[in-house]
Formats: C-alpha cells, structure tokens, sequence
C-alpha cells in the first residue's frame, strides 16, 4: 500500500510469533494472569534478558512506577526526585503514592538528570530517585548510584524509552533498585498497554507482585498466579488476601504480544538505531540542530530521536514553520516535546492539590524551578524511529535533508 507521495506504508511491528501465541491463549482455559502461564514465561524469559533474579509483568509503565515507589518505602508526604524534563508519568506516579515531586534539572548536553541539582535537592523527607533515560540514552547512572548509597535513598530506573542501551559499560536496567518498563503501543516491545518491573530482592519482588495483584497472599516473588491449587482456593474457610492491593495485573494477550516482541528485540533496537543514524546523517552538517550527547562506554536505544532545533536562534526558520516544511514535503510528523511536567495545568493550576488537599494545600511549583529544562524544551524536536522499512526510511531522511536545503535557500 502507498500513500500519497508514493512511498510504501510502515509495515506492521508485529512480524514474529504474536499471532501464533494469541490463537493459543484463545485456545487455552484461562486468560488471566491469576490461572495463566503467558505471564509467568514474559517474565521469565525478561528477567533473563536484563540480568535479574526477578520480573513482574503489570498493565502499564505507569502501573509499574506506582508499585515500585510504594515496594521502597515512598509513603504519604514524603519527596521524590524526578526529572525536570520527563513525561507527566514520573509525576502522576508519584502523587498515585501520596507522595511529593521535587524537581531536579536535566543536563544540557545529555537532556537527562542531572546528578549535581539530584545531591542539591535531597532533604530529610527524599525516600527515592527516578532516573529517566530520556529517547533511549540512560542517565548518568554511575553518579546516580553513587548518591543512592550515600545517601541510602533508592534508586528507580524509569527505562519506559530504553531497550539494551548501555551505561558507562553496565546495561541500564541492572543498576537501580527497581528498573521499570512500558509496552505501550510506541515502545521497542509493545502490546497495546502493559509494563514490567525488575529488581534483584526477593522481598521487594514480593511485595510489588502483591501490590499489582490484589494482596492475594499465595503471591511469591516468582509466581503470580492464584488459582494453581483449586481444591484449597475454592474453600469457602481460605482466606485470600494479607495485604492491600490494586489490580495492576497484565492480561495473558498482552503478555503473548509481549513475549513474541521480546523474542525480536535485539532486531527491533537495532533497527531503530539504524533509521536514528540515518536521520542523524540528515542533519550533520546543518548547523541547525543539537543532538543528545551520548557519554563515553554509553549507548543509545533510540525510542525517538530527540534534538534541538536552534535554527530559529540563528535568524532561520521557525520551530513550526520548519515542520509545516518537512511534512509539506513528505516527512512525517515531528513530535514536540512533552511540557516541562511542573508547567502541565494539572500541576500549574495546582489541579492535583484535589488529591489530597491537607498535603499538598502548601506545594506549588514556580517558573525558572529547572531552567535548563526550561530552555531547551520548546526546542526539542522528536523525530520517528519506529520504521519497519529501512527504505522507507531512507526516503524520510532524504526529504528531511531536502527541507533543509530549501528553507537555507
């Protein structure tokens, strides 16, 4: 199929076994992740991939970030260090535990956290860190740690961007306390919504297999299904559920889409770093752009491919006219980047104080709180890398280099 320029279709991301698993489950007596296997074998087979003892598949990256805050102690009022420049997630996943966001600032270079304004906003009430690794590049998780242990405050690895990239020669899910990922439909491994977990400690791992499913008792680190014993959990005199609990569970579809991603995610990030390069090479020698600077013994997964577009700093186009351009001229959509999370209304108009009014009547969040967020935020410019077709492209990239040259002309 073509569309209007003539070029081929993004081909569909769904190229392995997914369709093969689904009619198995269809097959199967159970499609919940209480009586299920599909669950319980992404998990495995996850937490072998990412060098964990560990994983606990969930319904969504949100899901995931929620129960890991709770799993390390977050309680009501307490502080949480999240990026300046992140999706509204980090945020809302921190008022889903009660809890309070402090702001640190991002680094220029990197777009990421950045570990000096972290150590600058620790206060007595900071119970946890989330470090972003924003478009696929992993924050400086070194320094990160560092403070961490300093500190003895926990360390979340938010990865909901980043598939087998590597920080300062580690790869980045083995390093914080918890490391969380999103299966949303964008994502390197998607199957429509869903998000996992992993961590190295048992009791943490209990904890968050509890947390997302219902408090049932006979939940274990390892096995989150509920119904393997059917003569004792049919008693009416069995009692279920020990602990509170919310229904964080993956449905056994997704967690087969899953599984079948998994399968092919060498492949999949691979390819994405391919289409980034190709873009990358559009842009090189431009002057108009400034890319995400990537840290020695570091590696990029390329969710997107994130730059600045200082061109309209430079008496050139301006950031929307440069983008009516390179669609006018057949290239996709470029992404603006999400607002700076304190500047959402939800959080300007001070909308979530609703939450809980006695905790939060007296937090608010200014303008100039992270200011190199501030700055390069509207500069941001997300191109796509989800490209099935390295020919199609190649064709993006080539009219990505076309617009340039036209609008300098």
């Amino acid at each position: 199929m073509k569309n209007k320029w003539g070029v081929t279709r993004n081909p569909t991301k769904y190229l392995g076994n997914e369709k093969k698993y689904l009619n198995k489950v269809l097959q199967a007596e159970s499609w919940s992740a209480t009586s299920g296997s599909w669950n319980a074998l992404l998990e495995q087979k996850f937490a072998e991939k990412f060098n964990a003892k560990y994983a606990i598949s969930m319904n969504s990256g949100t899901a995931t970030l929620h129960a890991a805050l709770e799993a390390v102690g977050v309680k009501r009022g307490d502080e949480v260090i999240t990026p300046g420049l992140t999706v509204i997630m980090d945020t809302t996943s921190i008022l889903h535990a009660n809890a309070i966001p402090v702001y640190a600032d991002v680094e220029e270079e990197t777009f990421n956290i950045d570990p000096i304004d972290v150590e600058k906003k620790i206060t007595n009430k900071t119970k946890a860190i989330i470090a972003v690794a924003l478009y696929g590049l992993p924050s400086n998780l070194k320094e990160l740690k560092l403070i961490s242990k300093k500190y003895n405050i926990p360390l979340i690895e938010d990865n909901a961007q980043c598939y087998l990239s590597v920080s300062d020669n580690n790869l980045a899910g083995t390093i914080g306390d918890i490391s969380s990922w999103s299966f949303e439909n964008t994502k390197h491994i998607s199957c429509g919504e869903g998000g996992i977990v992993t961590t190295n400690d048992e009791a943490t791992a209990t904890y968050l297999r509890k947390f997302a499913g219902h408090g049932f008792k006979n939940l274990t680190a390892s096995e989150g299904r509920v119904r393997l014993n059917q003569e004792i959990f049919q008693d009416p005199n069995y009692k279920r559920h020990d602990s509170l609990g919310w229904n964080y569970r993956l449905p056994e579809f997704n967690a087969a889409v899953a599984l079948a991603q998994l399968e092919r995610i060498d492949e999949m990030v691979d390819v994405r770093i391919k289409v980034a390069n190709m873009f990358l090479e559009a842009i090189d020698d431009s002057g108009l752009f400034i890319t995400q600077n990537i840290p020695l013994n570091s590696t990029h997964s390329y969710y997107t491919l994130g730059v600045r577009y200082v061109g309209e700093n430079m008496g050139f186009a301006s950031w929307k006219i440069f983008r009516e351009s390179y669609v006018q001229n057949g290239g996709d959509g470029i992404y603006g980047c999400w607002s700076v999370p304190y500047q959402e209304p939800m959080i300007a108009s001070r909308e979530f104080v609703k939450r809980d009014p006695d905790l939060y009547n007296e937090i608010s969040y200014e303008n100039g709180l992270c200011p190199v967020a501030e700055k390069i935020q509207p500069e941001i410019m997300q191109f796509k890398t989800n490209y099935r077709s390295l020919k199609l492209a190649e064709k993006k990239a080539r009219v990505l280099r076309e617009t340039i040259k036209k609008l300098k002309a």
